[in-house]
């Protein structure tokens, strides 16, 4: 075992952007099991293999609360924001449950293929704007963020027009070098943006979530405004963060195979752009600081004995690269079938809003390179903004030509 723990997150390699960090692959092999040394001083348990991660992720044998002592927080921000308000994924069952049932039925698969169209007809405007506007363009700016953003606002009932508000907060909640202070008056501002918002449905409220919890749960005491505020205010924040980071990073990575990018342009059916959607979650794992949880129990290991109250990182990104799951795991392929990654995390707290994310990408996917076929970067790959500085991976500009 290494005798110094390394710091993490680990460095990814500066040439090969899309890949996890290069020591990750050798813990994978050698040290499966291992320390790492995290910003605080704390030494929490690295996992790195596929089935020893879902072991961990599977049942209560771990703990995804926050407030505990040994919880391995990924930054001081994300610690101070935490210890102001949790949400529903940083409890533990019955709670987490309990929050979670109330949201269930507005990410239903059945619910989200419904909005199929809906979200066509937004891909298409985008592109249409695009198009009619300026060459080059920012695809981040122009397109990839304002989907998803549109799309959740529309589910949450939060004003599209605001969206300047919530996406300059969320880099902040999304950092990993925000101080705790900057974190926590991130979170407050975005809660009292939300609060305000919740007044207004209670008085008249509309076909949305916020005001389906503002009448179901606010009216009858089941939960505080200040706990809505927060799910809305997660729901928020990852429903367009993450889809937005992987359709700028997805795009990158396939012009950077242009084979397989052509074939999903030129014979993208169904099932192909399915199946680029679940390789390209695997492949690039944009959730890139793990799966943090803290042991419930004991537990044993690849002969390291892991006890209860210890922090533990399950790292997804190297995990979907393994090669016991994934045959030739560095490698894109589209016509893998890889929907057994763990991009959306595994076990009861695995992603909420995957079925939306899903079709958000397939439509994304099946679409942009279909109307915009000599779509192509405007400046060269080395030149890109990697996001090594935030939660969720991805490119902070995306400069296109066609």
């Amino acid at each position: 075992m290494t005798e110094v723990a390394p710091a993490f997150p680990l460095p990814r390699n500066a040439g090969c952007p899309f890949d996890p960090p290069p020591e990750l692959a050798r813990l994978q092999q050698e040290e499966p099991v291992s320390r790492v040394r995290l910003w605080d001083g704390s030494t929490p348990w690295l996992i790195t293999r596929y089935e020893d991660l879902r072991t961990v992720l599977h049942g209560n044998r771990t703990s995804s609360d926050t407030g505990l002592p040994g919880y391995p927080h990924p930054s001081p921000g994300m610690a101070a924001r935490r210890s102001r308000f949790k949400p529903f994924i940083n409890m533990d069952d019955p709670d987490h449950a309990a929050q979670r049932r109330l949201l269930t039925g507005d990410f239903m698969v059945k619910k989200m293929q419904a909005l199929r169209p809906r979200i066509q007809q937004i891909v298409d405007e985008l592109i249409d704007d695009l198009l009619a506007g300026p060459n080059p363009a920012d695809l981040v700016d122009a397109f990839a963020l304002p989907l998803p953003s549109l799309v959740i606002c529309e589910l949450l009932g939060v004003p599209y027009a605001d969206r300047a508000v919530f996406h300059r907060i969320s880099k902040t909640m999304t950092s990993r070098h925000a101080s705790a202070e900057e974190s926590l008056a991130a979170t407050e501002e975005l809660l009292s943006y939300l609060g305000g918002l919740i007044d207004r449905k209670n008085e008249e409220p509309g076909d949305d979530l916020i005001s389906r919890l503002t009448v179901g749960q606010l009216r009858t005491g089941a939960m505080s405004r200040e706990e809505i505020a927060g799910t809305v205010q997660l729901l928020l924040v990852a429903g367009h963060e993450t889809t937005a980071n992987m359709i700028a990073l997805g795009t990158v990575a396939l012009l950077q195979h242009p084979d397989q990018l052509a074939e999903i342009r030129d014979r993208g059916t169904p099932e192909l752009i399915a199946n680029t959607v679940e390789e390209l979650l695997r492949y690039l794992t944009i959730t890139h600081s793990g799966r943090r949880r803290v042991a419930a129990e004991d537990i044993e290991l690849h002969g390291h004995h892991i006890r209860a109250g210890e922090g533990i990182i399950g790292a997804n990104d190297i995990a979907n690269r393994d090669p016991s799951a994934f045959p030739d795991p560095d490698r894109l392929d589209i016509h893998r079938k890889a929907r057994h990654h763990l991009a959306f995390g595994y076990g009861v707290h695995q992603c909420l809003g995957q079925p939306l994310a899903r079709v958000e990408l397939q439509v994304v996917y099946g679409t942009l390179y279909r109307r915009i076929p000599t779509l192509a970067l405007a400046v060269p790959a080395e030149k890109l903004r990697f996001k090594h500085d935030m939660v969720v991976y991805g490119v902070h500009e995306l400069p296109v030509t066609w």
